[in-house]
């Protein structure tokens, strides 16, 4: 007990110093993979919104049970039945 008491020597203050330095170093070493693993799982990890618009995706462009043609292939079909008949219309009243 008599050398729990008695103050440090410059070696034993020397040391407790590394020691200090090491346990900071580890512990900062630990929280920066803990925040390169969470960053990566952020990254990986699709958000309920992302989710949410690929599932809208998948049933607006994807064919039913039935298999019949999907929403999003008519609405393409009907944009560009509209632009044909357009450049065909410009066509045919610009030569006159």
């Amino acid at each position: 007990m008599a050398n729990e008491e008695s103050p440090l020597t410059n070696e034993e203050r020397a040391e407790l110093e590394r020691l200090r330095a090491e346990k900071v170093a580890r512990e900062e070493r630990a929280e920066l993979e803990r925040l390169r693993a969470e960053q990566a799982r952020e990254r990986t990890a699709p958000s309920a919104d992302e989710l949410a618009a690929k599932e809208r995706a998948r049933k607006i462009m994807e064919p039913g049970e039935d298999l019949s043609m999907p929403i999003g292939q008519r609405i393409v079909l009907i944009a560009l039945a509209i632009i044909v008949i357009a450049v065909i219309a410009v066509y045919l009243f610009a030569r006159r």
